[in-house]
């Protein structure tokens, strides 16, 4: 058999098979996760977190409103080496990095619990 007709098969039955999982997969709301930032970050949306009072101060004080917070557990960083993330705790404290719309760059610290999640303060990013 020439390689021709192997890579055929190959991208034939590839397709067939994306086919079939798109049928099974496509109204299920599934999802891969497999970096650490993206499983944090899904963990965080998940708990649906509340803003504190600092947080709100921080975030009417730069002129953002609420919607940044989802946009930020969309799209932001995780900077680890700045979390508090020990294995005892039952509360772990998170520093997520993010960018607004005006493309301004912010900090935002969520203290993940076991069934909530809190925003403790919101602030702009100063690189060092």
């Amino acid at each position: 058999m020439t390689r021709i007709k192997r890579f055929a098969y190959f991208f034939g039955g590839f397709s067939v098979g994306v086919v079939i999982l798109m049928f099974f997969l496509g109204g299920k709301n599934a999802s891969c996760a497999y970096g650490p930032n993206a499983r944090v970050l899904k963990n965080i949306r998940i708990k649906s977190p509340e803003v504190s009072e600092q947080a709100l101060a921080g975030m009417t004080a730069n002129g953002l409103d609420t919607s940044e917070v989802r946009r930020f557990l969309q799209i932001g960083k995780v900077l680890f080496r700045d979390s508090n993330v020990k294995i005892n705790d039952s509360c772990k404290k998170y520093v997520i990095r993010g960018k607004a719309k005006d493309n301004e760059r912010y900090l935002m610290q969520v203290k993940n619990c076991d069934s909530t999640a809190f925003i403790t303060d919101f602030s702009k990013y100063v690189e060092d």
